[in-house]
């Protein structure tokens, strides 16, 4: 008779000792701490559901370091300080520290022309430099972006690099003039990964484990390079849908935007690299704190990889991240030498709300109330009639977007809920994180431009439009077959039962609300645009949609 394939009593009991309890963990923190975080993360410390692990790191020490909930719900394997998780674009920072310890190497330069390295990409007329894609500063369109607008969102789909780089080389236009803006896209770190591998001839996975994780004792870190790879340890991210989870898993091979495979401890030493230099010294931790700058010498708050801030007055160094069901964030609080570390496979998670409420029980800040925001101010009084004709629809000269102010029992408020107080004639107090709304009238009074001005001096240009309400004739005009090589798709667009709706294979379909003339909103939020050409003939439509801007497609 064979030796039965039934494992041993005594080698379940075993199994069972070595795994931690849901909510386990290590650490030096005292017990009310302990206790104050496992508050904190209660909703998912469970067998039932996929959860979190948490480290808290103080003067080069981990202090604190929990894991809640299953990393596996199908095998029932719970989440551990070991358990490898997806991090998101926390990724940036690493791919980031790359590119710098390349310039540190004289391999490459700030102010190098990214076709020096990726000749496929078009010229644009003007030079995008490694400098605009480490601060998203290129005006390149987000790859994903178009690949959602040609029917395949990320994780509908297995994309690659070759994907991502065949589709930015089909783009004919930017954003935006390169330096002119801030605009997060994640084509820019992908190719900072193209070009760190031309440039050092290594893979990007091989030249990061060499020159960060291995100095830096980071032995759980690698590049989710190849998704079909095992990974032993690495908890399986979910979503909830109709009270049951299901998986979502990053099933594509980009990488370098996000993709980094980890744990909170090796986050904490990574964090820590900031402190002591270990890698690339101090000229790297002041490379990558250094913020982006705008061609009009405005200061973004983003650095390599980073955002640059203040939490409850201390400053802050931190990003999060979001790829499939995986959630993440690392924070870095330089004064107070303490670094939080949180990483999820849930993807109903705020890992940033969660790092903030655990670092809340080790900063050290003075006992003194939260500051209140500031109130709306008095304002003046405006006639009913200047308050009405500033009410309306406005375009973004940027964008296309709209933004529609409303009369509401003698008040003007934005679609988006932001009171408009009167400071003058012209300008508005918009809210209490310091926006304000300046509007030009002509001498009918009736609004020739507006402005938007952000605290930083951001200004955002609108003019005035009409509304729309086109009849079934008008919406005719609309219709038709429209096709784009640079998303490599082609939509029609159909009137059905007095409403446009706006189609692609293989099903594709949505509804089209009317916003100004030839200008439309899907229920997703695609601004849809059509533009005409000679006599008057619409002859192209353009989509745009968060970091996708006016993709033109022709008329057939």
């Amino acid at each position: 008779m064979g030796r039965s394939n039934r494992p041993s009593a005594l080698f379940l009991l075993v199994l069972l000792l070595a795994l931690p309890a849901v909510g386990q963990g290590t650490g030096a923190a005292a017990p009310d701490r302990a206790a104050q975080v496992d508050a904190i993360f209660a909703p998912w410390n469970s067998r039932e559901k996929p959860g979190c692990a948490v480290a808290v790191g103080e003067k080069g020490r981990t202090v604190l370091s929990r894991a809640y909930g299953m990393a596996d719900l199908e095998h029932d394997v719970p989440n551990t300080l070991a358990t490898i998780f997806e991090a998101g674009s926390v990724s940036k920072q690493f791919t980031a520290a790359a590119a710098l310890l390349l310039i540190q190497q004289g391999k490459l330069s700030l102010q190098d022309d990214v076709r020096k390295y990726v000749p496929e990409l078009p010229d644009y007329g003007t030079p995008i430099t490694i400098d605009h894609l480490i601060h998203h500063t290129s005006g390149l369109r987000d790859w994903g972006g178009v690949a959602a607008l040609a029917g395949w969102p990320r994780g509908t789909r297995i994309h690659t690099h070759a994907h991502m780089l065949d589709i930015a080389s089909r783009q004919k236009s930017l954003n935006y003039e390169p330096g002119a803006e801030f605009s997060y896209t994640n084509t820019g770190y992908n190719l900072l990964v193209l070009i760190t591998e031309r440039v050092s001839g290594q893979t990007f996975s091989e030249f990061t484990r060499q020159n960060l994780f291995a100095p830096l004792g980071m032995t759980q870190t690698q590049w989710r390079d190849d998704f079909t790879r095992i990974v032993k340890g690495r908890a399986i991210a979910y979503t909830e849908q109709e009270g049951a989870f299901h998986s979502q898993m990053p099933f594509e091979n980009v990488f370098g935007n996000g993709g980094l495979l980890t744990t909170v401890g090796d986050l904490l030493l990574w964090n820590e690299n900031f402190v002591h230099g270990k890698v690339g010294g101090s000229g790297l931790r002041e490379e990558q704190l250094r913020r982006g700058r705008l061609k009009d010498g405005r200061e973004t708050d983003y650095a390599g990889g980073l955002f640059i801030g203040t939490y409850k007055g201390v400053p802050e160094v931190s990003h999060d991240g979001a790829t499939a069901g995986y959630r993440a964030f690392l924070g870095r609080y330089p004064e107070q030498g303490l670094s939080v570390a949180v990483l999820c496979n849930a993807a109903d998670v705020d890992p940033g709300d969660l790092g903030h409420r655990t670092l809340d029980l080790f900063l050290k800040v003075p006992e003194t109330p939260a500051p209140l925001a500031p109130p709306a101010p008095q304002g003046i009084a405006l006639a009913p009639e200047a308050l009405a004709a500033k009410a309306g629809v406005y375009r973004s000269l940027r964008t296309g977007d709209p933004l529609r102010i409303n009369l509401t029992e003698g008040h003007l408020r934005t679609a988006g809920g932001r009171d408009l107080v009167p400071l003058s004639e012209s300008l508005f107090w918009a809210g209490p994180d310091g926006v304000q709304v300046e509007v030009d009238s002509g001498p009918d009074g009736r609004p020739t431009a507006l402005r938007v001005v952000r605290p930083g001096g951001d200004v955002t240009p609108y003019e005035p439009v009409a509304e729309s309400a086109p009849t079934p004739e008008q919406l005719a005009e609309y219709a038709g077959e429209y096709t784009s090589d640079e998303a490599e798709v082609t939509y029609r667009v159909v009137v059905e039962e007095g409403k446009l709706f706006l189609r692609a294979r293989p099903d594709v379909s949505f509804a089209l609300e009317p916003i100004y003339v030839d200008a439309f909103r899907s229920e997703d939020g695609v601004l849809v645009r059509f533009r005409r050409g000679a006599g008057g003939k619409v002859s192209e439509l353009s989509l745009g949609i968060g970091r996708v801007r006016d993709l033109r497609l022709a008329r057939r």
